[in-house]
């Protein structure tokens, strides 16, 4: 713990994830639903723990999904959170939301707890249902400490990932330390448009249901609604925040004077998470980062923004190291706001490619060895009012393809 660090600060620590924050713990192990890797993972807290959650927006939520919602409406609680891989249990039925269930029961059974405080979670394929035999039994096994690891945790929630992503933070709320941390997975099906992937946040902060759903939603709008990958917004997708409040600070509400600061943490784990998934789309080389300025409203910078992030012919051109700033204008252009062409101003990195209507006079070999970095910026001025927006994503590729025409098989 930091407990030196000054007031109004938030600290960025080098290794951070869910169970950074007190009275919580993870792991994971694989149970058999996938060949060899991790597949099934736990967060657990010492106490019930405040929950809020955002979820996809698809239309066809996963079962999961629908036994999670159902448990925190109870009375805005989880003390854990128990997360399968390999397998969606989407568009499964009656029987998906049984076999959610039964997950749910089963763990809160080894865990001593009633069956509502606890959330579970799938992602992998659609359309198949859960092995529960195995499932079941590693639940049976996924307590004992040869498990309890919080690295195998961000382990057994991936799928064509190829990494873990991980964050955490501390900050002083009423004089005393509070940590944040989080971990996430996804890579492929990421879109900004809630949820994208699965995102874990945990904090032993003491903040009602009801403030940390405002704060979460605040937070998601800026991070996770604003990246993509492929266009695909999943059936299973949601980001859960677990708090404890063993930080033993006075109630967080809008009107406490460290409320800004608990936000601006909050956003900092969010966001971090965020641009990990979007550097690690399916197949990508490259982070890019597109800044809106001076739109006539945070909506309208973010609808440009989006736009751009998830013009495939953008993301080709920028895989091809192909400095196409026509492709950038017409994703402008088509973003549904309405700009004046003549008043926008675009540069790809320090190198301004389109002001006043026209080509700037730009070197291709300069902007072409810009493109070859592994982290890409696009800025564009509207040149309209003071709002601004960014967004995050990644180059499209080959790879891509590759991955997602074998993604089953």
């Amino acid at each position: 713990m930091l407990s030196a660090i000054s007031n109004n600060e938030v600290v960025v620590l080098i290794e951070g994830s869910v169970t950074l924050p007190k009275g919580f713990k993870a792991g994971g192990m694989h149970c058999g639903i996938k060949r060899k890797r991790l597949d099934l993972g736990f967060i657990f807290s010492e106490v019930p723990a405040t929950a809020a959650g955002v979820y996809t927006t698809n239309t066809f939520q996963a079962a999961p999904l629908i036994v999670t919602q159902e448990s925190i409406s109870k009375e805005n609680k989880l003390q854990a959170i128990l997360v399968n891989s390999g397998n969606a249990n989407a568009c499964t039925g009656e029987q998906g939301i049984q076999d959610a269930k039964t997950m749910q029961k089963e763990f809160a059974s080894m865990l001593g707890i009633e069956q509502y405080l606890v959330g579970v979670t799938s992602t992998g394929v659609i359309g198949e249902l859960l092995p529960m035999d195995s499932i079941q039994s590693g639940i049976k096994q996924i307590l004992s400490k040869e498990h309890e690891d919080e690295m195998k945790f961000k382990q057994a929630i991936l799928t064509t990932d190829t990494c873990t992503k991980d964050v955490g933070v501390q900050l002083k709320v009423d004089g005393k330390v509070v940590s944040i941390g989080g971990a996430a997975k996804g890579s492929g099906m990421i879109h900004p448009n809630m949820a994208t992937m699965l995102g874990f946040v945990t904090t032993d902060a003491n903040i009602g249901s009801q403030d940390l759903l405002v704060a979460l939603k605040e937070v998601t709008n800026q991070t996770f609604n604003m990246i993509t990958v492929d266009g695909d917004t999943s059936t299973n997708d949601m980001v859960l925040v677990l708090a404890n409040g063993l930080a033993d600070n006075e109630v967080l509400t809008k009107e406490h004077p460290d409320w800004s600061l608990f936000v601006k943490g909050l956003k900092m784990v969010c966001e971090t998470l965020a641009k990990k998934i979007a550097k690690d789309g399916e197949g990508a080389t490259k982070l890019i980062e597109v800044q809106v300025n001076n739109a006539y409203s945070v909506p309208a910078a973010s609808a440009v923004g989006k736009a751009i992030i998830s013009s495939n012919l953008v993301k080709t051109a920028i895989y091809g190291t192909d400095p196409n700033w026509g492709r950038i204008v017409s994703a402008i252009g088509y973003s549904g706001v309405p700009v004046e062409p003549n008043a926008i101003e675009v540069s790809i990195g320090t190198f301004p490619v389109f002001k006043n209507g026209l080509p700037c006079p730009i070197s291709e070999e300069a902007v072409k060895e810009y493109l070859e970095s592994e982290n890409i910026q696009i800025f564009v001025d509207l040149n309209q009012g003071e709002s601004c927006a960014t967004a995050w994503g990644c180059d499209l590729t080959y790879d891509y393809v590759k991955i997602n025409a074998s993604y089953r098989t």
